[in-house]
Formats: structure tokens, C-alpha cells, sequence
């Protein structure tokens, strides 16, 4: 790793004036898991270092009087994992945690840098895209608010400035509990996501009024499946329904291969992960409801 310097801010504004003054040559680090790793690689070399962790009341989940759930950009993953609000708000959110990684990963990760960091290889973007959270960030021209399924543009590239910082995550004041995420993973259930599929339904009436259905890990952005989506509109949730619509994903997909698996291989993951994903929201909702 080649020298740098580390700087510390104690609030955000004080991070960007930092970062502005160089925005080529520095590196904003919160948990540090992903970017260290590329640093010893000298993937990213840095002359300097601005680090996010002394900035003060960066950390929080809370439920605002308008039911919307904010989550400090700062929040370590396990803190995630762990929260009664979180749970209670986004249980899928809660279960995916677990596996995500390794507790040593997430007693370190913080929100805001994994959904920074840009990699297709990760679990949040499908999941929040999913339930329709969006990102606040702070940068020299103001602030401003990202939907995090307009966050990603390619392959570690994201609609971030270089002295831009998300400093909040938010989601929806009323998420379906007709909701799941689950990944196919080569190793460990908890390694990286060959493929990863999340799914949010919107049931009224015993109908599906509409839904959000994100795959992650086979493109470089999470890639929703609108035709899917409306294949489901207006009709009833059935598991016969579900599998039905599950099987005709390939046709909306272009998988891309990487190490984790070939572009042949994750078009046929696509139609039973999807399928299990669908048949897990559906239960999910149903046995909520009870």
C-alpha cells in the first residue's frame, strides 16, 4: 500500500471541504471493508484519505412523525441487522443480514459505503431498490435526493460526485410485508451473490396491485424485471401464477459472465431463484397477515 494521509473530519460539511480540495487524489472511508482491500491492491491510490468515522450523530435509525424510516449513512450493518425498528419496518431487510458477509464485515460496514462503493456483487442495491428507498447526499452544490435504483450507472460507478457523500438512507413509510430476498452463492451462504433476487408485492384485494422486482449480480447495475411486473398486475397471487410468470424470465434478462459464474449458468439460476423469491414474498405476506 502506498502512503497517504488520513484525515479527520467530525462533521459532513467538514468532509466535502476536505474532499474538494483534491476530489482526484482522495478517498472518503467509513467501515473501510471494501476500499482498504483495494487500496493494499493499489487498485485506488490516494494521496489522502478523508476518514468518516468521528463525524458525530452520522449513526441512527429512526421513524420520523411521517412513518418514514431514516437510517444514518454511517449505521454499521450490524447495527442493521439487530434494530426492533428495522424489523419491524423491513423484515427483509433484517433477514438478508444474516447473510451478508461476516459479522467481522458487518460490525465494521457502514450503509452508506456499501450502496457507495458500486459493486454489482452485493445485496443491498436489489433490496432497497426493491422497496423503493432512496439516498440523501450532501456535496458543495447542496443536498440532494437519489433513488437508489438511479444510484448505480455501471460496473463500480455510481451517479456520485467525487466530493459528494450520502449521508442518510430512507425508506417508504408503508412497505408491503409481501416481500423477500434470496441469492445463489457458490461458497458459503454468505460469500458473494451469483444471482440475488428481491421482491416487493403490493397486494389489495387478494390482487397484486403492482410490484418491484430487482436482480442483482447478473449486470453491472441491479436490473429490474418490469415485464414481470406486468405479467402480475391485477392478478391473484397464486403459487400456480407465480411459477408460471417465474419461467419466462429469461426472456427479459441478459446475464453478463464473471467469476462467479457464467452468463449460461445464471439464466438458468434466473427462472428457479426467481420463482423461490416470488413463492417466498407471497408466504411471507400470507403468514403476516395471520
Amino acid at each position: 500500500m502506498l502512503p497517504f494521509e488520513l484525515l479527520n473530519p467530525t462533521s459532513f460539511d467538514e468532509a466535502i471541504k476536505l474532499l474538494s480540495l483534491d476530489p482526484d487524489n482522495s478517498k472518503p472511508i467509513a467501515g473501510g471493508t471494501a476500499l482498504m482491500l483495494m487500496m493494499k491492491s493499489q487498485i485506488f491510490t490516494p494521496t489522502q484519505v478523508i476518514s468518516l468515522r468521528n463525524i458525530k450523530d452520522g449513526s441512527y435509525i429512526r421513524t420520523e412523525t411521517n412513518g418514514e424510516l431514516k437510517i444514518g449513512a454511517l449505521t454499521k450493518l450490524s447495527d442493521i441487522e439487530n434494530s426492533v425498528l428495522i424489523a419491524g419496518h423491513a423484515p427483509v431487510i433484517c433477514q438478508a443480514m444474516i447473510k451478508l458477509s461476516n459479522v467481522r464485515v458487518r460490525n465494521a460496514a457502514t450503509i452508506g459505503g456499501a450502496l457507495s462503493h458500486g459493486d454489482p456483487h452485493m445485496d443491498l442495491p436489489p433490496i432497497l431498490s426493491c422497496l423503493s428507498a432512496v439516498v440523501r447526499t450532501i456535496s458543495p452544490k447542496g443536498k440532494r435526493t437519489i433513488p437508489v435504483d438511479s444510484l448505480y450507472l455501471g460496473y463500480y460507478e455510481t451517479c456520485l460526485e467525487p466530493n459528494e457523500l450520502i449521508y442518510e438512507v430512507s425508506l417508504p413509510a408503508s412497505i408491503s410485508p409481501y416481500s423477500s430476498y434470496i441469492k445463489c452463492t457458490t461458497r458459503s451462504a454468505d460469500d458473494w451473490p451469483a444471482l440475488g433476487v428481491a421482491v416487493n408485492l403490493n397486494v389489495k384485494a387478494n390482487h397484486i396491485e403492482s410490484s418491484r422486482i430487482f436482480m442483482g449480480s447478473i449486470a453491472d447495475v441491479p436490473t429490474r424485471l418490469v415485464q414481470l411486473e406486468e405479467r402480475l398486475t391485477a392478478k391473484e397471487p397464486t403459487p400456480t401464477l407465480l411459477a408460471l410468470v417465474a419461467d419466462l424470465v429469461s426472456e427479459e434478462i441478459d446475464p453478463v459472465s464473471d467469476h462467479l459464474g457464467s452468463a449460461e449458468y445464471k439464466r438458468a439460476l434466473a427462472k428457479v431463484y426467481v420463482k423461490r423469491a416470488l413463492l417466498e414474498a407471497y408466504n411471507n405476506g400470507v403468514n403476516h397477515a395471520k
